[in-house]
């Protein structure tokens, strides 16, 4: 297998490890991937099925297998059935050998494992491509996860990312790699893997997340739990969290009863949902209360903090020995800054109430175009994507599903959406997803009603209505100072005539160019009429061989002139 022309210096190790994936590429039949590694045309990409390039992806690796788990983020760039697929991608990597890993803390840690564990177990409970997880108990008796990066990581995703930029580089040459930032989305990619790698990232985010639900109004903490870090024992290597005693959400064990257990009443409105009594049996009723406490949970780090979960699927989510619902596993996160929470609030209204033309503006709000809009076009599509669920009842209603269409909608109409829109995307996805399997009754759009009257109040006011006030009677203030100077000064612009108007207009350089092309070639026809008519009077009235000889040579070149004039008439295909 000849290298391939990449157009970084390789080593002979990022040599040696592009002949191999050239191997798998060729072995599932990938050929446009491989053409492109040993420097064929870089044309417009085609993907193969989503099975297959799952299936290539788990065999080139880890780091292959989280970029696969990135674009499940990015409808922006994939279609449903390919996000589906890749976000059901796992690594099938073996757990590090005992020896290695005791070897790996003893090396790592701050301090001497023995001064800080009573027992650890150096055989992996779970095992995955960047770290694996232990259990330990400390010296004061508290069970705790022990999560360690796997040795040689670094390394692996150090040679991987410098072919994956490469070949970002040379599909960022087709249309395809332009249309999406092809560069741009390899240098996301590595950032994300980068803060992956540094474990104290994680244990902030799991802070984070945890002190938000702890302060929501939405949730009651003592039915919801983030685990907490254990900091002195935290690095960028290994990270430490108290242990939580429980099982898989939806592996929980909820028996047959139709009646309403006594010691969970129904959800209260707002501003708590009651406390589970520890400990509880599970109960179906119970289904009702977790799903709603799960929805109030997510739906307050969507749309108030903007702080969310971006991978809540079911085994990330488990039901606790004491009854109250965990949320593991913070190292995917998602931002949404506060004008997208408020616009996405609004667009989830117009989803629901088939507003197509109010969804194509909030549409516009959110996205960037790749080119000129055509806003009939755009309003016309969601028109007909939103009939679909006009009187649709909502126990059938699938908000996830909806919000992937609207995105797709505005992709075929040349939007990008942002990225973190594709990371709401798939965790309201996996949440729906999950929430259905484990209730299938579950009402989405009923969970959300209750909270809208909060949710908006939230927007308006912010936390602190105080704060608010006072900021907007300071922005009134600077306004109300500064309004009449430049008022002043605007006037006396315009009254010393010095006032300059600075337009653009979109396409009025194109309008120019034309207007300049028309005036040249009536000019030219001008010119053209003028020497026939001067060739034409010689003619009459020659006495002489110069002056026939003169006129000769007027027909001539008026006849040539306007030969190619219709030439070139003709030629621009504007002759009619």
């Amino acid at each position: 297998m000849p290298p391939s022309p990449l157009p970084s210096m390789l080593t002979p190790n990022l040599i040696g490890r592009q002949r191999e994936i050239v191997e798998v590429l060729l072995r599932h039949g990938w050929d446009y991937m491989r053409r492109l590694l040993t420097g064929g045309a870089a044309d417009e990409p085609e993907l193969p099925s989503p099975a297959v390039l799952c299936n290539i992806l788990i065999e080139l690796g880890p780091v292959y297998v989280k970029l696969g788990q990135l674009l499940s983020t990015r409808p922006d760039l994939l279609s449903a059935r390919y996000i589906e697929s890749l976000s059901r991608l796992q690594s099938t990597v073996p757990a590090v050998p005992a020896a290695d890993i005791q070897s790996y803390i003893r090396q790592h840690m701050h301090r001497v494992p023995e001064e800080v564990f009573a027992t650890i177990d150096y055989g992996a409970i779970a095992a995955g491509s960047i770290g694996q997880t232990h259990k330990a108990t400390l010296k004061n008796g508290q069970s705790v996860a022990v999560k360690v990066q796997r040795p040689g990581i670094e390394k692996q995703v150090e040679r991987d990312m410098a072919l994956i930029k490469d070949i970002a580089r040379l599909v960022s040459t087709t249309q395809f790699g332009h249309r999406y930032n092809i560069t741009e989305l390899a240098e996301e990619f590595k950032s994300a893997l980068t803060a992956e790698l540094d474990f104290t990232t994680e244990a902030r985010y799991t802070d984070e997340l945890r002190q938000n639900m702890t302060d929501s109004p939405w949730v009651d903490s003592e039915c919801l739990t983030v685990p907490q870090i254990i900091w002195p024992l935290t690095n960028a290597k290994i990270l430490v969290m108290e242990w939580l005693d429980g099982t898989p959400l939806l592996q929980a064990s909820f028996p047959a009863q139709t009646t309403q257990p006594s010691h969970l009443p129904t959800l209260p409105k707002l501003p708590q949902l009651p406390t589970l009594p520890n400990p509880i049996k599970p109960e179906p009723n119970e289904r009702d209360a977790i799903t709603s406490l799960l929805f109030r949970a997510f739906l307050s780090q969507y749309f108030v903090t903007g702080f969310f979960h971006a991978d809540p699927h079911p085994g990330n989510i488990f039901y606790l020995g004491d009854g109250r619902v965990a949320l593991l596993d913070c190292g995917m996160m998602g931002r949404l800054p506060p004008k997208t929470r408020s616009t996405l609030t609004e667009l989830v209204l117009a989803i629901v109430s088939s507003d197509a033309q109010r969804c194509a503006q909030l549409t516009l709000q959110l996205t960037e175009p790749l080119k000129p809009v055509d806003l009939v076009r755009l309003e016309s599509d969601y028109s007909r994507l939103l009939g679909r669920y006009y009187g649709i009842t909502l126990e059938r209603f699938n908000t996830a599903e909806a919000f992937a269409a609207v995105i797709e909608t505005g992709i075929r109409n040349h939007l990008r959406w942002p990225a973190n829109i594709g990371l709401f995307t798939k965790s309201l996805a996996n949440l729906e997803g999950a929430a259905r399997q484990f209730n299938p009754a579950i009402n989405l759009m009923a969970e959300i009603k209750p909270l809208m009257i909060d949710l908006f109040r939230q927007q308006l006011v912010g936390d602190d209505p105080a704060q608010l006030l006072l900021r907007t009677g300071l922005e009134f203030r600077n306004l109300s100072l500064s309004a009449p100077r430049q008022f002043g000064f605007l006037l006396d612009r315009l009254s010393n005539e010095t006032l300059q108007w600075n337009l653009q207009i979109q396409g009025l350089d194109a309008l120019q160019r034309s207007l300049e092309r028309s005036a040249n070639r009536r000019a030219f026809s001008t010119v053209v009429a003028a020497l026939i008519i001067g060739a034409a009077i010689i003619s009459t009235s020659q006495r002489t061989a110069q002056l026939q000889w003169l006129s000769s040579l007027l027909f001539a070149a008026a006849s040539l002139l306007g030969l190619w004039l219709i030439v070139s008439i003709l030629r621009s295909g504007r002759w009619q």
